[in-house]
């Protein structure tokens, strides 16, 4: 099994994608043994069903793209797509709060999340493109301060995905108290690599056979 493989959340979360492509990202997930799929909350039932008998996690979406939804609305899509089979849950932290400082609530909004899955992984996704480093800083010591697993950089939806600037943001603040996913425009062996030698303990990617093969793919964002 290619090493690259367990770091790799393959990934499908465009508007588009039918039930066929998720079954298809869970045939791929399956051949080359990554670490989770990641989907869309109305999906993971189908991806349960999907990788049955298998290790591989499925990861769920919440709050998705735009963070920007009430706290009760993300904690009741958490519970759903938990309910669903959901291992982890990747929810976007509300930029807009974090941007007024009332840092309070984007804490509370994180928190809430936590505390309906203590015995499940969260990620908490900064949206890094849209952040200036003293927010980075700031939204990192809120998400380990609420209980999260992993900061997160980006959707691959806004204006820019992961940068390694960022990422040595991130290592910095979190000083392996918290792990770090990179995600968005990640579609390549070499910058896989760069990620992973910086500190990130998980890459979310819709190339993650590019990855492993050493291929190259222009296609998506994420």
């Amino acid at each position: 099994m290619n090493t690259l493989s367990k770091y790799i959340d393959h990934t499908l979360l465009k508007a588009t994608a039918t039930k066929f492509d998720i079954i298809q990202l869970c045939d791929e997930a399956k051949k080359y043994h990554f670490f989770s799929v990641c989907v869309n909350s109305c999906y993971v039932a189908l991806a349960k069903e999907q990788l049955k008998g298998t290790d591989i996690k499925i990861c769920s979406v919440i709050g998705f793209p735009l963070g920007a939804m009430s706290t009760p609305a993300k904690v009741f899509e958490a519970k759903s797509a938990l309910k669903d089979g959901a291992d982890e849950i990747d929810m976007v932290i509300n930029i807009g709060l974090l941007k007024s400082k009332d840092f309070d609530a984007v804490w509370k909004d994180i928190e809430s999340v936590k505390s309906i899955m203590p015995n499940n992984v969260l990620k908490v996704i900064l949206e890094t493109c849209y952040l200036e480093e003293i927010e980075i800083i700031k939204a990192s010591e809120l998400a380990i301060q609420s209980g999260a697993d992993f900061v997160k950089t980006s959707t691959g939806f806004g204006i820019g995905g992961a940068t390694k600037e960022d990422v040595k943001i991130m290592v910095s603040v979190c000083k392996k108290c918290i792990k770090i996913k990179a995600s968005g425009g990640i579609k390549d062996t070499k910058t896989a690599m760069e990620y992973i030698n910086l500190g990130v303990d998980r890459i979310g990617t819709s190339s993650g056979i590019d990855i492993v093969e050493g291929t190259t793919n222009s296609k998506s964002n994420y």
